[in-house]
């Protein structure tokens, strides 16, 4: 989807917030791709997901609450919720595209598995301090290069036990598939990047299995520091979701069919064909939004 960033150089504003803005159209735009290369080929898709559900069975227990950051079109999450031996009692996920939470809440109900997905940014998750259990990534922080610290700070901050990051290692890798990860900005020094943060790092190791050789997948698992361990934030009763709160300034999020709305502030979120749209740039000011809808 070149053409997409094509387009907006030759738009005026900021050139950066174009550029992203054409990633995330060009990515949007190639929604239903994830789940069209799993019917391809299924065999390496169970693989890939028998291997994930056993490293959070390491790490889960009966009850506990799982998060996918990125969760793209959920073909991971999907597979590795059927494969698990231990089953959250709550699996939730989300990425920047709405497209793709679409596909990926339709994947889901065609795999027969149950998870809560909505619209979010990794760098201002709109959860509660400790809200989840286990966090869990599956090559989405790769192209964060240069932005380690601050996603690891924010899949830590919103964990209560474990984060799982599922991703290329650079430390690890051959030359040549370095070179590559360079090429594409991928991440680095994420064990060093935990470790300045305070987190354990309890397992640091490349995988089995690898869908693409030039990208060696490894885990990093990461157990949050016990002086920074909130009191258990209890699942909300009416909706059977970890707290959210607002992604711009942090308050609580109370959430509803049709918007999340942030009381205190009058900063609304809306929900477009039942999938919670959470990013910072989707807040609308609007106040009286309640008494509107009591009318």
């Amino acid at each position: 989807m070149e053409w997409c960033r094509e387009y907006f150089s030759h738009c005026g504003g900021d050139v950066e917030g174009n550029d992203l803005f054409a990633t995330l159209v060009a990515y949007d735009l190639q929604s239903g791709s994830y789940t069209a290369r799993v019917r391809q080929d299924r065999n390496q898709h169970r693989l890939w997901c028998q291997q994930v559900a056993g490293l959070l069975d390491l790490v889960c227990q009966s009850g506990d609450t799982v998060l996918e950051v990125g969760v793209g079109e959920a073909t991971t999450l999907a597979g590795a919720l059927q494969a698990m031996k231990v089953q959250p009692n709550l699996a939730i996920g989300f990425d920047v595209s709405w497209s793709r939470v679409a596909e990926g809440r339709a994947w889901l109900e065609e795999m027969g598995q149950k998870a809560s997905l909505f619209v979010g940014d990794l760098f201002s998750i709109p959860l509660a301090d400790s809200s989840v259990d286990v966090v869990y990534s599956s090559h989405s922080l790769e192209p964060n290069g240069g932005k380690e610290l601050e996603a690891l700070a924010e899949c830590l901050r919103v964990s209560r036990k474990s984060v799982v990051l599922i991703e290329p290692i650079y430390e690890l890798a051959l030359p040549v598939a370095q070179e590559r990860m360079r090429l594409h900005g991928y991440v680095k020094g994420l064990k060093k990047a935990a470790e300045k943060l305070g987190a354990e790092v309890a397992a640091y190791h490349l995988l089995d299995y690898s869908p693409n050789p030039l990208n060696p997948s490894g885990v990093i698992h990461l157990r949050k520091p016990a002086t920074s361990l909130d009191q258990d934030v209890e699942l909300d009763p009416r909706h059977n979701t970890p707290q959210w709160r607002c992604p711009m300034t942090g308050v609580i999020l109370e959430p509803g069919l049709e918007f999340f709305v942030a009381d205190e502030l009058g900063l609304v979120y809306p929900v477009l064909q039942g999938v919670p749209m959470l990013r910072p740039e989707h807040a609308i000011v609007a106040s009286k939004i309640k008494s509107a809808y009591q009318r």
